[in-house]
């Protein structure tokens, strides 16, 4: 299997929502997620947030340290082990993601925050870095609410 990187350049939305959004996705399409991270109170910071998402919109997840990591269908880490069998990575906090990652997944994403100059250079870095090795990758930026393709390499 090879995946494809897809990079979500966030213009003034919130990193939950967004996140949101694609966890849902990617729940529905079958696949486990590993959430990787840089910063564990991040995470936890954003672990709190999903829990206290719309009632209707139930994300089951957890924390990575736990004894059941294996069963999430959602796991927040700073690990790149794949503690939960996940098919998809989605990379926070400029959380590094190599060739090896996307190869190994069905999609890695890749969601930073358009107005913060390291994490937009940090982004472009990884693209480039990425796309030298072979790696298939979309770059997605939200325009007037929609979600649009801006490059694919």
């Amino acid at each position: 299997m090879m995946g494809v990187a897809m990079f979500y350049q966030l213009r003034g939305q919130p990193l939950e929502g967004v996140l949101r959004m694609l966890l849902e996705k990617s729940l529905a399409a079958g696949w486990n997620v590993a959430v990787r991270g840089t910063d564990r109170v991040g995470l936890e910071a954003l672990d709190a947030a999903l829990w206290l998402g719309p009632e209707d919109s139930f994300l089951p997840h957890g924390l990575e340290g736990g004894p059941q990591d294996a069963e999430q269908p959602i796991l927040l880490g700073v690990s790149a082990d794949n503690r939960n069998d996940a098919q998809c990575v989605m990379a926070v906090q400029s959380a590094q993601v190599s060739a090896a990652d996307v190869a190994a997944m069905e999609r890695v994403c890749i969601l930073f925050d358009g107005y913060d100059d390291v994490a937009l250079a940090h982004a472009r870095g990884q693209w480039k870095a990425l796309v030298a090795e072979g790696v298939a990758a979309q770059y997605w930026a939200n325009e007037d609410g929609r979600w649009e393709k801006k490059a694919e390499a």
